[in-house]
Formats: C-alpha cells, structure tokens, sequence
C-alpha cells in the first residue's frame, strides 16, 4: 500500500490544486477568498475528491432543471458547478459589473493573498501601478455563475494568458480556419480540421469518462469561469493547443517554401501559451494539461498516418455523403450518453456537426471542380511577398465570410430550434431549458454548425468567385 501511494505521489502533487494557486500567485494573480470560506473548503476536501464531481463543488441534481434566473423546475438531470463559497459570495458577484476583463485600474485599500490574510501595506503599495481588480472572463456557462473579483498585480501576463485560452475557443476557430481555408490553402485547411474534430472529441469524451473536477476554489483563484462546469482530465484546450500547430507544421512542411525551425519554433510557443494560459485562469491542475499534451501526441502518432486515407475518402468516394453524415450523428449520440446533461454535450455535437459539414463541402467541390488541389508539379508553394493590396484582399474575405457564416448561423438557429422543439415535443418558450433536452440539443447544434461548416468550404468560396475576390 506504501509502495502505490510513494507510486502516486508525484500524480497527486501535479493535481494538487495548491500548486495551482502557487502558480497564480508568482505571476500576480491575487484571490479574494474569506478565511471562513476557505477553513469550509477545506473541511469539504473529501467530498471534492469523489468520482463525477465536476467543478469546484458539484452536485448531481435528478428530475431538476436551473433556468437563466436561477430557480429550478422540474427537467434533465445535469451538474451545477457552484461551491459554498461561491454561495456566500453570491450577493457580491450579482451587485459587481459583469464586464468580463474590464480592469479597473484602482486596487482596494486591503488586498488579500490566497490564504485569506491582509497583505503588507509595502507590498501592496508597491504593485498599485500595474494592478487592478477583475472579474472572471464570461459567466459559467451552465449556472450563470458571475465568480468572485480578485486582483491582478500584472496585467500584462493577465492579457497574455487571455489571449492564450482564447487560441482554443470558438471566436478563434470561426477565424482561423476560414482564413486558411480562404487566404491560404483549403488542402490545408480541410485537413486540420479533421484532425481537430477527432482530437476534441476523443479528449471531450475521455473528460466524462473519468469525471475529475477542476481545481477546487479556495484556494485557486478562477480566472475563468465559463467551462467551470465541465470535467477537468485531460485538458482539451491542451489538447488542440498540441494538435492544431503541430498538425498545421507537419501537413505544411514540404508543401510550403519556409525555414522549418520557424514553423517549429512557432507550433511550440503556440502550444506552451495555450497549456500556460489554462493553468493560470486556475481551469486545469498542471496534471491536466500534461496529460492534454501526452494525450494529443498520441492521438497524432496514429491520426496522421492515416490523415490522407480519409482526406480521400471524403472527395472520392460515393457513399462519403452518407457515411460522413451518420458517422458524425452516430458519435454525437454517444457522447451524449456518457454523463449527465452539461454544456460539453453541446459542444461536441457542434465540433462534430462542422466536421461533417466540412467533410461534405470537400466531396461537392471535388465533383464539381471546385477549389482543385495543386498539382504535385506545383509544389512546392511558395508565400508571395506580403503587400498592401494582398492584406486588403485577405480582410475583405475574412469581413465577407465571416458575415456570411454569422448570418447563416444566424438563421438556421432560429429556424432549427422551434422546429426540433416540434417535433420531439418540448416546449420552445424557454430556448436555454428546451436545449437541456438531448434530442433537441444534439440536432441543433449538428444542423446548425453542419451548415456553417459545408458553407466555409463551399458557399463562401463560391460566393468569392461571383464577387471576383478569389
């Protein structure tokens, strides 16, 4: 028994959510937490630590639903990530402005350290120049939790790491993969994204089978709290910060005229900001994020091999349609059935629902003739030298595009939505607790963002050929 714990040890030293809030408090993050709420904490260590139990201090609620104004009704079954000390600071978060990463610029006479005791005048006085108190970037997405304000003491690693985490949310994907797809190379750009729908979903469906909870709050300071309701192991911010710029490096390398320690040395700082950036919003252990980046190379290892098999697969074969369209719906109803309902159920079926858009615009345009792949004769390609007429072009196609995909998502959304409610029986007054239900969820999502998906590879571009911007 003593040889398994000295075994473990290091793991649970990796996971201590101490190591965490150590982290944070080097690079001058500061949490507001009272001594009460953090003694009360602690002595609720045991239960944080039970399997399937998700956030800070997480509670499995049956026959119960929580809408927008926080009341319950009777619905799904699914978490709510809200701690104690959470509760008792309830009242100060809903009376504080909820303008996410707003600083303010003016830090409070009695600053506090993460152990809940004052700080020294000496040190707060001499950090007042660069700090500042913030709230949590966005509300939980499940409970509407605000989080608590807490002091930045150096607001350039705060916009730095905000930036980082930002690297593996959606406002960065409905960008960047449109402007490779747009600007660049679709070869590219379809391909990263079949490597991208894999990797979230085997790290989104790995999450709910083991079920660890975030780093628990006190003492973390949570920087973040959107995805605070969501499982912890392994990190898939980690995950695609891994998979996305070593993918786009390998798929690159050889197609493309560039220094390959460049494209190394970037694919690397990119992935060390997005792992960094998880650990100092205290959304992941450094365990997580670890195992995020094993758990990507992996996957890689045995994906890229087989990459162009599938990338062929989808432009020529007959059946690709169907086969696309069940593939992806089919993995969707799985991952549904792994746990509870919670936010991460919705964004798997839409990462799945885009894949498969994807996957069908490549099989249309390779029958119609669109956007045909270089010859190998053509190769390599070479980056033509950047000018003011190239930059206005590529932002015009992002401004349209985008436009475009915003609009479209737009409008499936409000028709999809009543229309699934129809069919299946739930009521569509309140849109937030009908998506609570799967059969309304997964349909939406994969019709909606399926449709944003085939119009990035196949509408936009086509629409660039009638307006002369391709």
């Amino acid at each position: 028994m003593g040889e398994n714990r000295g075994y473990l040890g290091p793991f649970r030293y990796l996971q201590d959510p101490h190591l965490v809030a150590q982290f944070q408090h080097i690079c001058g993050v500061r949490g507001s937490f009272s001594t009460s709420a953090s003694t009360a904490a602690s002595s609720r260590e045991e239960e944080r630590t039970l399997p399937r139990n998700n956030g800070t201090c997480l509670h499995h609620i049956t026959g119960e639903n929580v809408s927008e104004n926080g009341s319950r009704d009777t619905g799904v079954r699914h978490r709510i990530g809200l701690s104690s000390a959470d509760k008792k600071h309830g009242d100060n978060s809903k009376n504080a402005p909820h303008n996410g990463a707003s600083i303010r610029g003016e830090a409070p006479s009695k600053s506090r350290s993460l152990t809940g005791e004052p700080k020294s005048d000496e040190c707060s006085e001499g950090s007042s120049s660069m700090s500042g108190t913030v709230k949590p970037l966005r509300r939980n997405s499940l409970t509407g939790d605000a989080g608590q304000e807490f002091l930045i003491e150096n607001r350039f690693l705060y916009y730095l790491f905000t930036f980082g985490t930002e690297l593996g949310n959606e406002l960065f994907y409905i960008i960047f993969f449109p402007f490779i797809i747009w600007n660049l190379d679709p070869f590219v750009g379809r391909r990263l994204i079949i490597v991208w729908v894999w990797v979230m979903y085997m790290g989104q469906c790995t999450k709910d089978v083991i079920g660890w909870p975030r780093p628990a709050s006190p003492p973390v300071v949570k920087v973040e709290m959107f995805y605070n309701s969501e499982y912890s192991m392994p990190s898939t911010h980690a995950m695609s910060g891994t998979a996305i710029p070593f993918s786009l490096f390998l798929i690159t390398y050889g197609r493309w005229e560039y220094p390959p320690t460049l494209g190394f040395s970037l694919a690397l700082c990119w992935c060390l900001l997005v792992c960094i950036s998880r650990i100092y919003l205290g959304m992941h252990s450094v365990l997580d994020v670890i195992v995020g980046v094993l758990y990507s190379a992996l996957i890689l290892l045995f994906f890229l091999p087989a990459l162009e098999l599938i990338d062929n697969f989808n432009l020529t074969c007959r059946y690709a349609p169907l086969i696309i369209i069940s593939l992806h719906l089919g993995l969707g109803l799985f991952s549904f059935t792994l746990d509870t309902w919670s936010t991460s159920r919705g964004d798997t079926a839409q990462i799945l629902g885009t894949g498969a858009g994807v996957a069908l615009a490549s099989h249309i345009n390779y029958n119609l003739g669109l956007l045909p792949d270089p010859t190998p004769e053509q190769l390599p390609l070479v980056l033509p030298p950047l000018s003011m007429g190239l930059v206005g072009a590529a932002m015009i196609r992002i401004v349209v595009g985008v436009l475009v995909l915003v609009a479209t998502r737009a409008l499936m959304k409000a028709l999809t939505i009543p229309l699934v409610c129809w069919v299946v029986g739930v009521p569509s007054q309140d849109v937030r607790k009908a998506r609570q239900h799967m059969e309304v969820e997964l349909p939406y999502r994969y019709i909606v963002y399926g449709t944003v998906g085939l119009n990035v590879l196949f509408l936009v571009p086509l629409l660039f050929t009638y307006l002369h911007l391709s």
